[in-house]
């Protein structure tokens, strides 16, 4: 696998000073390397629909919510702000793929709901999204899929618990 440009550097740097670790370090980078691709990948499927991964994301929401969701309630199930949510909607407004509707007993509360160019985009792309996921892991067999779920999650239990991506 090729690794990004920086990590070369950086893996070059580390076998210079003859680290230990290298190789450890070497598997980091090509993890680094792999989420990047897939992320860069993800980001190319999306912009033609006009979406960016958060905007997906409260589309896919919004779609599995018959009757709508209140903006507090699309922060916490995407993990994201009220504030970061607010811009989402905003630009998902604009674009004609939501809509924001006072709530019958509260008018001062907002339910989101998608519109129906809305809908259409969300099965469309999530259907597209569904396909290109699916792909990314068939190379390898079944067996091998478990395995690498059983070793990432080994790697994640190791990870130390720090707060805002402080070094340990």
């Amino acid at each position: 696998m090729e690794l990004d440009q920086k990590y070369q550097a950086l893996l070059a740097q580390a076998q210079q000073q003859r680290l230990p670790q290298a190789d450890n370090i070497r598997l980091c980078f090509e993890t680094l390397s792999l989420a990047s691709r897939i992320d860069r990948d993800c980001a190319s499927l999306l912009a033609p629909h006009g979406l960016t991964e958060g905007r997906f994301v409260m589309l896919f929401l919004l779609a599995a919510a018959n009757d709508g969701l209140a903006p507090h309630a699309l922060a916490q199930q995407a993990g994201i702000s009220r504030a970061t949510v607010t811009g989402l909607l905003d630009g998902l407004e604009r674009d004609g793929l939501i809509a924001r509707h006072a709530e019958a007993a509260d008018r001062r509360a907002l339910r989101i709901r998608l519109t129906e160019h809305g809908l259409q985009v969300a099965h469309t792309v999530f259907a597209q999204h569904t396909r290109w996921i699916s792909t990314l892991f068939a190379p390898l067999t079944e067996p091998e899929r478990m395995q690498l779920s059983v070793l990432l999650n080994k790697v994640a239990q190791g990870l130390p618990a720090t707060k805002h991506g402080a070094m340990p």
